[in-house]
């Protein structure tokens, strides 16, 4: 059985993301700070019949992350598909006039530096077996600037440029490298329900057609679905 292991698993994008692997034969390993939440999480997947489990750590924290992936691989084995999807750190969206240092700094530690520690913990393992797959979740403002999201642009659009330069060099040798920017605020029930986000993964993820897209496709800033 193939093992996802989802970085910044939450209630919303993150349960989605599991229930669509899931249920296509995936084992999941949820990762994020809060355990209690986690295993309402994993208690959830369990009860739709999907083997779950949760391994709480910070993503400021390096030592915790890299625990947290030791006990995936010990319970699971092998990382076939790392999704990373955290929220964008201790700080809300701020105008560009507004940034500082303190602020453009964390969401850069927790989108960029925590995106390159989950990668280191499982890119060596998919080289050994020319496979897997590596997917990250952005917002638009990784792609266009959007004027509201000074701080949080900043670092998603690091994050994209490391996403594609991984896909460049993995591509050669077997591991799929994907990014797809939202341009939506997730509402359930809605045409942006966080299930059809997922169902957006997944046919990515088992196509591997493209290394970038948005949700929905061709979406700009002027027609973001708020």
């Amino acid at each position: 059985m193939k093992t996802i292991a989802i970085v910044g698993a939450g209630p919303g994008l993150g349960l989605s993301i599991a229930k669509k692997f899931g249920t296509n034969g995936f084992q999941v390993a949820l990762i994020s700070r809060n355990a209690d939440k986690l295993n309402h999480l994993v208690d959830e997947l369990k009860g739709l019949g999907i083997e779950a489990a949760a391994f709480p750590a910070d993503l400021y924290n390096k030592e915790q992350l890299t625990a947290a992936f030791q006990g995936i691989k010990e319970k699971y084995g092998f990382i076939d598909v790392l999704e990373f999807s955290p929220t964008s750190g201790n700080y809300p969206p701020t105008p560009a006039s507004q940034v500082t240092e303190e602020n453009a700094l964390d969401a850069f530690q927790a989108l960029v530096v925590g995106a390159i520690r989950s990668v280191e913990q499982v890119l060596p393992e998919m080289l050994a077996m020319q496979d897997g797959a590596i997917l990250f979740t952005t917002g638009l403002s990784s792609l266009y600037p959007i004027p509201m999201m000074g701080n949080i642009g900043i670092a998603l659009s690091g994050l994209r440029n490391y996403a594609n330069n991984l896909h460049t060099d993995l591509a050669p040798q077997g591991i799929y490298v994907a990014h797809l920017a939202l341009g939506v605020f997730i509402k359930p029930g809605t045409a942006t329900d966080p299930g059809l986000i997922a169902d957006a993964w997944y046919d990515l993820y088992t196509s591997k057609s493209q290394a970038e897209d948005t949700f929905p496709q061709g979406v700009t800033p002027a027609t973001i679905i708020w």
